[in-house]
């Protein structure tokens, strides 16, 4: 019986490997619908000497003398099912989606499917797919995607530039107007300069929390996340930052505005996250009490 998690790595050495569903089943004991289901979800690579590792979901593709064949199976990833994301806007050059939380930009070792760049491609499965900024997977919000070298590259250069403005909204802990009803947070962060802006909207009292719209100039690691733990009012539901901050529902923060002028077309671009969505993150509702 096959462990629930393993990685398995053999080098090819045979002339008649068999296929590569073939293969690993008979190596692992895994059975064959097991095994398709790890190669459609990007827990199987391939790679030779003269080439770096890639996926590998084809289960009928035969293997070949030389290469090397992974397979990183983790039973908990593969029966994952995310909430899917939504397109926001299709602009063909690239598109603007909403990510969902527990959704990552990309995929790991152990699999892709539970990633953006995943269900874009099912969406469109004739466009590459070039993530070109980070949120983090805990997260919510938009997220802009290019569909080719070029166009990832001019956005690239834009997010480098700071020509992209971001905007977004967290729960924290705690009555953060009155302290400071806005202002801008410069704590280092890695030894590197950061700064984060923010201006509060209102403060519920029944829960000990504050809706703040934020803007990040810098883009350091968990920037949000750090920088609100460190002037001592942590965001909401953060698993890893933050005493007393903790709920049921997860991670408080939303990347709610993308502003930008489009590369392709020299026009300036305004994105906002939908209103239905809008909406259903303001609303803080009893789900969103700390958890004692």
């Amino acid at each position: 019986m096959p462990r629930p998690t393993f990685v398995f790595t053999q080098t090819i050495t045979e002339k008649n490997a068999g296929t590569v569903c073939d293969y690993l089943a008979t190596q692992t004991g895994l059975s064959k619908t097991r095994t398709k289901k790890a190669l459609g979800s990007g827990a199987v690579w391939i790679s030779t000497h003269q080439k770096k590792p890639r996926r590998m979901r084809r289960a009928t593709r035969r293997l070949r003398p030389g290469e090397k064949i992974s397979l990183y199976y983790d039973e908990n990833i593969l029966s994952e099912t995310p909430e899917p994301a939504t397109l926001v806007r299709d602009d063909h050059h690239y598109s603007v989606w909403f990510k969902p939380p527990g959704l990552m930009a990309q995929g790991g070792r152990y699999g892709d499917h539970c990633s953006l760049s995943y269900a874009i491609r099912h969406s469109f499965p004739l466009r590459k797919v070039y993530i070109v900024h980070r949120l983090d997977r805990e997260a919510s919000g938009l997220m802009l995607v290019a569909h080719s070298r070029r166009v990832a590259s001019q956005f690239s250069a834009l997010f480098r530039q700071r020509e992209i403005e971001k905007t977004y909204q967290i729960w924290v802990r705690g009555n953060l107007p009155a302290k400071s009803p806005r202002g801008c947070i410069d704590l280092k962060l890695d030894g590197r300069e950061a700064l984060t802006i923010y201006e509060t909207s209102h403060f519920e009292a029944a829960y000990n929390q504050t809706l703040v719209t934020v803007k990040i100039v810098t883009g350091r690691r968990h920037q949000i996340r750090r920088h609100f733990e460190g002037v001592g009012f942590p965001v909401m539901g953060d698993p890893v930052y933050g005493e007393g901050n903790k709920n049921k529902i997860g991670l408080r923060l939303i990347a709610c505005e993308l502003a930008f002028t489009c590369p392709i077309r020299k026009v300036a671009q305004h994105i906002e996250l939908p209103q239905e969505q809008m909406m259903k993150w303001v609303t803080i509702g009893m789900e969103n009490k700390t958890e004692v």
